[in-house]
C-alpha cells in the first residue's frame, strides 16, 4: 500500500466533486484536499480521518441526541446549528493533526461560517464542535502513534539491506478504536514454500503482475492502476455513494462515516501488526528467487518487474483488501435489506477516472484482483485480508445499530 505523488491541482480536482446539501459528506471531501496537500502517507491519513470523522460524529449527535451520549455530553443544545458544530468540529481535530494546512484549514472553515446565519445558534453550534473534537482528541492522546520505532530488517554482515525505511512497523502499537488489541484477528502464516497454495499464488502473480504481462487484459490494467492509489479519498467516494441516497439525514450519516473511517483505522492497526509478523516478501523478490524456495513448481525470473513499485512495508495480508473489505461490511450494515445504490469512485493514479459497481461484493473483489494484477500480492495475502477486513467491519457495524455501546 502506498500513496502515489499525484501533482496537487490534479488531485483537487479529481476530489473536487460536486457535493450535494449533506454538511458530513462535503467536510469529508474537504479534509481530503487537506490530506493530500499534506503529503501524508496513507496509514497516518487513515488515522486522521478516523479522529476527524469521530469527532464530526460527536458534534452531530450532542446536537441531535438521537443516540445515548456519555453523562458529560449531555447538555442543553436545542436548536443549535449542526452545519457550525461539524465545521468547528473538523477544525479543531485538523488544527491538531496538520498544524502545516493551518491556513487551508482555516480558510475552509472561514468559508463554511460564512454560509451560516450569525445568532446563538451558529455560537452553540461553535462551541459543540470544538468540544467534540477536542474530547476525541483526548481519547486518542495516547494511541501510541508516536512511539518509538524498533524494527531492524533481518541481516548479517555483508549482506544487503534495503536503505529505505519501511513504513509505519510501529503500527500495531496504537490503541484499536473497536478492536481488543492489534492481533485480535491475527491471521495463521502466510502459506508454506513447498505445497500447492504457494505454486497456485507464485505462478498467477507471476503471469498477471509482470510490467510487460501478456496475460493481463487491457481492462486489468486499467483495474490495477488505479488502485495503485490509496489514501482514503479513494475509499470514501464509495461510502459517499451510500450517504448521498435520498432522505438521509446528517446524524446517520456521521454515524456511517464515523463508523468507516474507525474500521479502516483498525483494519490498518491489525494489518501491520500481521505484515512485520510474518514479514514474508514480495512477489518482486520471491520471483527473482524462485529457484531458492525448495520447489520445482516455481521457475526463477531474474529480471521480473511487478506493474507497479511494491510498497515499503512486508506483503501478507494485503492492506488494500483489508481497508475494501471493512468499508463494504459497514455499508452492508448500514444500507440493511435496502437497495444497494451504484457505488462509484475516482482515481488520481488513473487520471481522474470513475469506476462502477453493482454490489458491494463486487468492489470488494476488484480492489483485492487489483492488487494481484499489480504484481505486488499473492492471491492468499487478498483473501486473508478480507476475511480479516470482515471481522473488523463487523464490530463497527454493531456500533451502527447499538451505538451508545
Amino acid at each position: 500500500m502506498k500513496s502515489a505523488l499525484i501533482p496537487t491541482t490534479l488531485m483537487l480536482a479529481v476530489l473536487a466533486i460536486p457535493a450535494k446539501a449533506d454538511v458530513i459528506t462535503d467536510w469529508n471531501l474537504k479534509t481530503g484536499n487537506l490530506i493530500t496537500e499534506s503529503k501524508m502517507g496513507t496509514p497516518p491519513a487513515v488515522r486522521v480521518m478516523a479522529i476527524v470523522q469521530t469527532s464530526a460524529y460527536g458534534a452531530v449527535n450532542a446536537i441531535t441526541q438521537r443516540y445515548p451520549m456519555a453523562a458529560s455530553q449531555q447538555r442543553a443544545a436545542k436548536g443549535a446549528s449542526i452545519d457550525a458544530a461539524v465545521a468547528a468540529a473538523h477544525r479543531g481535530a485538523l488544527l491538531k493533526l496538520l498544524p502545516a494546512q493551518q491556513a487551508s484549514i482555516d480558510a475552509a472553515y472561514q468559508a463554511a461560517l460564512a454560509s451560516i446565519t450569525d445568532g446563538d445558534a451558529k455560537t452553540a453550534g461553535i462551541v459543540i464542535g470544538e468540544q467534540a473534537a477536542a474530547q476525541v482528541l483526548a481519547q486518542r492522546a495516547d494511541d501510541s502513534v508516536t512511539s518509538p520505532v524498533a524494527y531492524r530488517p533481518h541481516t548479517s554482515a555483508g549482506a544487503y539491506v534495503p536503505t529505505a525505511m519501511p513504513a509505519v512497523p510501529q503500527w500495531s502499537q496504537r490503541k484499536p478504536w473497536l478492536m481488543t488489541s492489534a492481533a485480535q484477528f491475527r491471521p495463521a502464516a502466510p502459506p508454506a514454500l513447498t505445497g500447492e497454495v504457494w505454486i497456485r499464488d507464485y505462478n498467477e502473480v507471476k503471469a498477471l503482475g509482470s510490467k510487460t504481462s501478456s496475460s493481463r487484459s487491457a481492462e486489468q490494467t486499467q483495474i490495477a492502476l488505479f488502485w495503485e492509489y490509496s489514501l482514503p479519498s479513494i475509499y470514501y467516494g464509495v461510502v459517499r455513494s451510500v450517504a448521498e441516497q435520498p432522505a438521509r439525514e446528517p446524524t446517520r450519516n456521521a454515524l456511517l462515516y464515523a463508523m468507516a473511517a474507525q474500521a479502516m483505522d483498525d483494519a490498518l492497526i491489525g494489518v501491520f501488526d500481521a505484515k512485520y509478523r510474518y514479514n514474508f516478501w514480495r512477489p518482486v523478490t520471491a520471483i527473482r528467487n524462485g529457484d531458492g524456495d525448495g520447489h520445482d513448481g516455481t521457475q526463477r525470473d531474474a529480471s521480473w518487474t511487478s506493474l507497479i513499485d511494491a510498497p515499503m512495508h512486508p506483503e501478507y495480508p494485503s492492506g488494500h483488501a483489508i481497508l475494501a473489505s471493512a468499508v463494504a461490511t459497514v455499508l452492508k450494515a448500514d444500507i440493511g435489506a435496502g437497495p444497494v445504490p451504484t457505488l462509484t469512485t475516482t482515481s488520481p493514479t488513473a487520471k481522474g477516472a470513475t469506476r462502477r459497481w453493482a454490489s458491494l461484493d463486487d468492489f470488494v473483489r476488484e480492489v483485492s484482483d487489483a492488487r494481484i494484477y499489480a504484481g505486488i500480492h499473492f492471491r492468499t495475502a487478498t483473501e486473508v485480508g478480507i476475511e480479516m477486513g470482515r471481522r473488523i467491519g463487523e464490530l463497527a457495524a454493531k456500533r451502527l445499530h447499538t451505538p451508545g455501546q
